[in-house]
């Protein structure tokens, strides 16, 4: 194995194979996107920042996820955009693996994120006279620093995994960024281990989440029905929705893309689906949270409030 064959100069980014006009309609539409992901996740991080009354746990893990969903969008959204504008869009093999590394890492980030806000809400509603006692401080630190921990160390064992590879050609990769497994593609070796290690991760950081989230959700289910009040009801539902969504439309995304059989989905529609994880995802979070959680429109007036009042 020579080395000019392992580290390739540079890769080639397809990304979307359309017309002239459609790419610029798409630039306009994924800029707008990133923008409000941007400024919508912005907003809740300042909004807990500035609040006190959000000083509390859960907003604590939904600040972690606002930051999660401001690196994931824009460790991929950016180089679409540029690929969107040119025609024939490079990018050298050590940024490349890069991109790799801080997609898996950000993707796992969110999933641990979720769990641990499953936890939280569990705790709140099925105990709440010993919720200040269990998710203290230090407990939701810690939760907090394990999650992002487990995440980069997980996206490392697979960029490990790849940057041990040659990439002798070609070096087109059929994605607007570089995602694993369009990476994987590209290497003139044997990919199985790669594969597996792959596929374990989905059960470990997708199967076992997912589980986690729905055991949670029952027994919250089961501890709101025997609420008597009935708005200690409704706001229970309105909180724990929003995560529910939040939770359905990452997990759903991501476990189509890479759990199901593969002839089931063919490259161009894996594009669609990864942008539904790296931008649409992100973008609708604050978005979810901020229109069906009355505490944070209120911290929003309070704030806005403030400003106005100087």
């Amino acid at each position: 194995m020579t080395e000019n064959q392992t580290w390739v100069p540079e890769f080639v980014l397809l990304g979307f194979p359309v017309s002239t006009r459609t790419k610029l309609f798409l630039f306009g539409l994924f800029s707008l996107c990133y923008i409000f992901t941007l400024f919508g996740n912005g907003i809740i991080l300042g909004l807990i920042w500035l609040d006190l009354k959000l000083h509390s746990p859960m907003y604590f893990f939904l600040s972690h996820l606002a930051l999660v969903d401001i690196s994931y969008a824009s460790n991929n959204v950016p180089k679409m955009l540029a690929n969107l504008l040119n025609k024939r869009e490079t990018i050298s093999f050590a940024p490349c693996i890069m991109q790799t590394f801080l997609y898996l890492a950000f993707a796992h980030a969110e999933c641990l994120m979720l769990v641990v806000m499953s936890y939280d809400r569990y705790v709140a509603i099925c105990h709440p006279l010993q919720y200040s006692t269990i998710m203290s401080w230090r407990v939701c630190t810690t939760l907090a620093v394990t999650s992002w921990t487990w995440a980069f160390l997980l996206a490392l064992v697979h960029v490990i995994l790849i940057v041990r590879l040659p990439f002798c050609g070609p070096h087109e990769i059929n994605h607007f960024f570089c995602e694993i497994l369009s990476v994987l593609k590209l290497a003139c070796a044997d990919i199985r281990l790669n594969l597996l290690v792959i596929f374990a991760a989905c059960v470990f950081i997708l199967v076992g989440p997912l589980c986690l989230v729905l055991v949670s959700y029952t027994r919250i289910l089961l501890a709101i029905l025997r609420i008597g009040s009935g708005e200690g009801r409704r706001k229970a539902f309105s909180t724990c929705s929003s995560h529910l969504c939040v939770v359905g439309l990452f997990f759903g995304s991501a476990m189509v893309m890479y759990m199901a059989p593969k002839s089931s989905h063919p490259e161009e529609q894996q594009k669609i689906l990864s942008l539904f994880y790296s931008l649409f995802n992100p973008m609708l979070n604050p978005l979810i949270y901020s229109l069906r959680n009355a505490e944070v429109k209120g911290a929003l007036k309070r704030v806005v409030w403030k400003q106005r009042s100087r």
